[in-house]
């Protein structure tokens, strides 16, 4: 996103209750992959990339995360918010509606998955996305379609049905919890206290069109244990 003046929300505050006993004592967006932490993946594609700030949210284990943001390289271009109450991921937009004030689209992003892809061609898949779509959703091919938000999506890319984590999914489309999002996106959140959750409440509202963008390069959820060792093992393999 060279030259694009985005912000970026990257949603850190969980818990990642399955991947206990690492979790008991260490923030879920902090677990290390090839030693290196989570959430400095997403922190060094980004701002590489050109996004001018980002906001961590915390909650669990906050002054693990904050004392990681502090002395990162990147320091100076980090805001961190804490949230006493966890508010769910479109909580924690809603709840900072008025940082997205900049001008361009605003990136948000669970940063609890390992992802590699080009946030340029992300960018400009957005840019030319058809009329009428509030935002980019990013995709992947998952392998385990129970356990992810599998979409539908028609001849022009859009999404036409979302399906979140159902028993017999129709594909293994799935969202990949990236979003790019114009300021539609952001007022309807902030107009609609009872969304708290962005896949299940936001993106398979009637009210938005959703675009999407598919990663072909490498994204996983690093929500088990055994996740975990996998993605180590593919990463290391395919892309160091």
């Amino acid at each position: 996103m060279t030259n694009v003046p985005v912000r970026a929300l990257l949603l850190a505050g969980g818990y990642g209750t399955r991947l206990r006993p690492l979790t008991d004592t260490l923030p879920k967006c902090l677990v290390p992959i090839l030693g290196r932490p989570l959430l400095d993946y997403w922190l060094t594609l980004l701002f590489e990339s050109g996004v001018e700030r980002i906001l961590v949210n915390t909650h669990y284990l906050p002054d693990q995360v904050r004392s990681f943001c502090t002395s990162s390289r990147w320091s100076d271009r980090i805001d961190l918010v804490h949230e006493e109450t966890i508010l769910g991921t479109a909580g924690t937009v809603r709840e900072n509606r008025s940082y997205f004030n900049s001008k361009g689209p605003v990136l948000l992003a669970h940063a609890d998955n390992l992802s590699a892809f080009d946030p340029d061609t992300f960018y400009s898949a957005h840019q030319h996305r058809p009329a009428g779509c509030d935002g980019t959703v990013m995709t992947f091919t998952t392998d385990s379609p129970q356990s992810c938000g599998i979409l539908e999506v028609n001849s022009a890319g859009i999404i036409a049905a979302v399906h979140e984590k159902v028993e017999n999914p129709p594909g293994n489309l799935a969202n990949g919890a990236v979003f790019l999002v114009e300021t539609s996106v952001l007022d309807w959140v902030a107009s609609h206290p009872e969304a708290t959750d962005f896949c299940r409440d936001v993106v398979p509202h009637p009210d938005l069109t959703w675009f999407t963008f598919h990663n072909d390069t490498y994204h996983r959820d690093i929500g088990t244990l055994d996740a975990l060792r996998q993605a180590e093992q593919e990463y290391e393999l395919e892309h160091l």
